[in-house]
């Protein structure tokens, strides 16, 4: 289920301090529910998370399309070197604080997402917070995954996507895939993060 960003703003996640000059472009209420401590555990289930390979056969089509694209055109090429626009940096793994340096490594992450789009790169890890960042030719981003306590005393994952759009260029690429990312990709996403927690974990709200 698709969020309000104030869904995600209304809590001083750490990512607020780190990328303040990125904007929220989407929040999305994840199928997967818990206790307090289970925030690993869904980290750990991500080593599982295969989106270009799973899912249905449109969006399979959808990612294929995009990596397609991608690769004739050099946008995901990882030896380029490319600088946060605006920005002199070219990760925001500069600005994680010195003690959270390295936390999100000690969490799994699929090798199909480090490779995907550009590849996606831990930057930290807190009790309730995990965000990896990714840069290509469209755009610098950060998945932010959350764990959000709930009325009922439990908790739900949550993911806030960041961007930083690449010129000209990125903002286009970005308006262009917003009706496939709302209605088709992230919906399937979702459900396939929901169905993988529920294969791995018993205890589960869902």
């Amino acid at each position: 289920m698709r969020l309000p960003n104030e869904a995600h703003d209304s809590h001083r996640w750490l990512i607020g301090e780190i990328a303040p000059d990125f904007t929220l472009l989407d929040v999305w209420a994840l199928p997967v529910g818990g206790r307090r401590d289970d925030f690993d555990a869904f980290l750990a289930a991500l080593a599982f998370f295969d989106p270009a390979h799973t899912g249905t056969t449109l969006t399979r089509f959808l990612f294929w399309l995009r990596l397609r694209a991608g690769a004739l055109l050099g946008w995901d090429d990882p030896t380029k070197e490319r600088r946060i626009p605006g920005c002199s940096e070219s990760s925001l793994a500069v600005r994680v604080p010195d003690a959270l340096a390295d936390t999100a490594e000690d969490h799994a992450i699929s090798n199909a997402m480090r490779t995907t789009a550009g590849g996606f790169t831990p930057l930290y890890k807190t009790d309730d917070e995990w965000a990896a960042e990714i840069s290509n030719d469209t755009v610098h981003g950060v998945m932010h995954l959350a764990w959000v306590q709930q009325p009922d005393g439990r908790y739900r994952a949550q993911m806030g996507v960041y961007v930083k759009p690449r010129g000209w260029f990125g903002r286009v690429y970005l308006k262009c895939i917003e009706p496939f990312r709302h209605l088709i990709v992230y919906p399937a996403l979702t459900r396939q993060v929901g169905r993988m927690w529920r294969a791995t974990v018993a205890d589960v709200t869902p």
